[in-house]
């Protein structure tokens, strides 16, 4: 069997590392970096709380003993279901069996102007354009003489009020109470506002009531100013405004407010569903196709405990990963096939140093504070891959939890050579 993996995530590594060295079965992992991005943790790049390295390993690392996956860097541009072909930007691949597993993007709903002007962070290198947008404001407002421009280049907005958002928020917090006064002590950092907007009526609406309550008060405690109910009509790079017509000035605006589903072209028997999801079956197949497969944060398995598909979240991406690489081993030998059950473990969010809050479901279980945070490291820790980058993240969060700072804060610009070849610093 020659099986394409399309998408090297969280449920397309975990698919190919299941597969790794068993017989009767060909692997090719196809995507546009040349390693595996640790989610979770962009928010600690964004905020210098960690090198982008730090969460990033190679994939050609992980598979240096394999006898059976081997790995194509390209961009994917469409499937071609009738040949049986992955079409890219470096050629085309042929497959028994495809799977797609390229996960999901950031979700504007269709506002072009909000596209342009705010930043996301869906990948390593939109955290670290946030890292960068972030000091280079704050070099701008040391210049600045116009107090509104001063204002606005020191105010942050982040909209979204779910994990990535409450995360992020929290961070900046941190960072404005402990270590932007002390790199720049010409500016007044009481005046610089921390807004989270979400557009429903709670912070973390995912998880339990207490869990939400709780995240409230970490953030009002942390100097964050949520507000709830918000719905963001535009934004023009200066001034964000709502559907009632307030305004915030701002220079930052960080998008955490949706994804949604990264469809390859050429999949026209199947209509995408809400957030722009691939639907699929108990197998994860994607019916009325025979031979291709979707799993991770672009596919949608309807059951009645999730009648709008499953979370998108790592350990969804990871349980379906594992449950299809079951079945596809079953294939080879004559095995039954096993329907997806998610196996929920419990959702959790960190806030800021010693906040964090964590929800068991079975048995039902709520805890936040110290204890929660320290459960949240020890999880994340876990999940990084590679030895190496483990002992970087728990010594760079050691360092700051005992210094209250990180020096990451740098600004990496592009420079032009003069005739005598010497760089033109800004």
């Amino acid at each position: 069997m020659k099986l394409v993996i399309a998408g090297g995530g969280f449920g397309g590594l975990r698919l190919a590392r299941k597969l790794n060295n068993k017989k009767g079965i060909e692997v090719l992992l196809v995507d546009r970096f040349n390693y595996h991005q640790f989610q979770p943790l962009f928010y600690q790049v964004a905020t210098a709380g960690l090198d982008a390295s730090n969460i990033s390993f190679p994939l050609r690392k992980v598979f240096q003993k394999s006898k059976n996956v081997r790995l194509r860097l390209a961009d994917i541009q469409r499937v071609d279901p009738e040949n049986k072909k992955l079409i890219t930007n470096s050629g085309e691949i042929t497959y028994d069996k495809l799977v797609i597993a390229t996960g999901a993007g950031t979700n504007f709903f269709g506002n072009k102007e909000l596209e342009t002007h705010a930043l996301s962070m869906k990948s390593t290198v939109e955290a670290l354009q946030i890292r960068h947008r972030l000091m280079e404001n704050f070099e701008r407002a040391t210049i600045e003489m116009d107090l509104v421009e001063i204002e606005r280049l020191m105010n942050i907005v982040v909209v979204g009020g779910g994990p990535t958002g409450v995360e992020l928020s929290g961070a900046i917090a941190e960072m404005r109470n402990y270590v932007l006064p002390k790199d720049y002590p010409e500016l007044d950092f009481s005046k610089m506002k921390i807004y989270l907007l979400e557009g429903s009526g709670k912070v973390l609406g995912t998880m339990s009531e207490k869990s939400s309550e709780q995240a409230l008060k970490y953030l009002q405690r942390l100097g964050v100013t949520v507000i709830t109910n918000y719905l963001v009509a535009n934004y023009d790079g200066k001034t964000l405004t709502n559907k009632e017509g307030s305004k915030i000035e701002t220079a930052t605006v960080l998008w955490a407010a949706g994804i949604k589903g990264h469809v390859p072209e050429g999949i026209t028997k199947v209509e995408p569903v809400r957030g722009n999801r691939l639907p699929v079956n108990e197998l994860n197949l994607l019916e009325p196709y025979n031979d291709i497969y979707a799993i991770g944060d672009v596919a949608a398995m309807v059951t009645s405990d999730y009648p709008n598909g499953h979370p998108q979240v790592a350990p969804v991406a990871i349980q379906m990963a594992d449950n299809l690489a079951s079945n596809l081993l079953g294939q080879l030998s004559g095995a039954g096939q096993k329907s997806f059950q998610y196996r929920d473990k419990g959702a959790m969010a960190t806030v800021g140093r010693n906040l964090a809050v964590v929800d068991v479901p079975k048995p039902k279980l709520h805890f936040g504070g110290f204890l929660a945070w320290l459960v949240w490291m020890a999880l994340h820790l876990m999940l990084i891959l590679g030895v190496k980058n483990r002992l970087f993240v728990f010594l760079n969060w050691l360092y700051n939890y005992v210094t209250y700072d990180q020096s990451l804060r740098l600004i990496f610009r592009e420079f032009h050579r003069s005739g005598d070849r010497q760089p033109q610093h800004s």
